[in-house]
């Protein structure tokens, strides 16, 4: 992990592997919309502790929930310096979900998991189907439920997008999963 990444070198890069993998390769259908009405929060924590990007997080939660879903619908809190072992990040999301339940904003916000790390159960690191969720830094995405409701209400099959996300990769490659051009901001080294 590159620790003199600047933030605005991290959201570039964030921003690059949303716009080519994510909305690209449509690994969620529901990323384009928010994405093009500039609903999506870039955040940069500067944590060198668990502690202090649980901070962070509960400040972002807070920042979501407070928000209108018209300005902000979701919050990508990159964490570069923190947590960029996965199996440390992934022991991490538990104690994002006891805070959430603390806050008592379970039910009403979410969070997804993404990590250059990132490695599904029961597949090897070198797994293609991992790179769905691996983006340039360990970033924690916080959702509203009832717009990821809404989504799913309007998107037919969405209980299909896994299966699809894992054939579209199959399909796809490390080959052209290196012609996206995203290997140079990949940081899972």
């Amino acid at each position: 992990m590159n620790s003199n990444v600047s933030n605005e070198e991290a959201i570039a890069a964030t921003k690059l592997w949303l716009e080519k993998a994510v909305i690209g390769l449509n690994l969620c259908p529901f990323a384009k919309g928010v994405h093009v009405k500039g609903q999506i929060r870039y955040v940069v924590s500067a944590a060198q502790t668990t502690e202090e990007l649980l901070q962070d997080f509960l400040r972002e939660l807070e920042v979501l929930a407070e928000a209108s879903r018209e300005k902000i619908d979701t919050i990508l809190l990159i964490h570069p310096h923190v947590l960029t072992d996965f199996l440390d990040y992934n022991d991490f999301l538990e104690v994002v979900d006891a805070a959430l339940e603390e806050v008592d904003l379970a039910g009403e916000l979410q969070v997804a998991s993404m990590h250059p790390q990132y490695q599904f159960a029961d597949t090897e690191i070198d797994d293609i189907t991992n790179y769905t969720n691996r983006s340039p830094y360990p970033t924690l995405h916080l959702l509203r439920e009832v717009s990821i409701d809404e989504a799913v209400a309007a998107f037919p099959e969405a209980e299909m997008i896994f299966e699809k996300n894992i054939e579209t990769m199959r399909k796809l490659g490390h080959e052209g999963w290196n012609t996206l051009g995203l290997a140079e901001v990949q940081r899972d080294k």
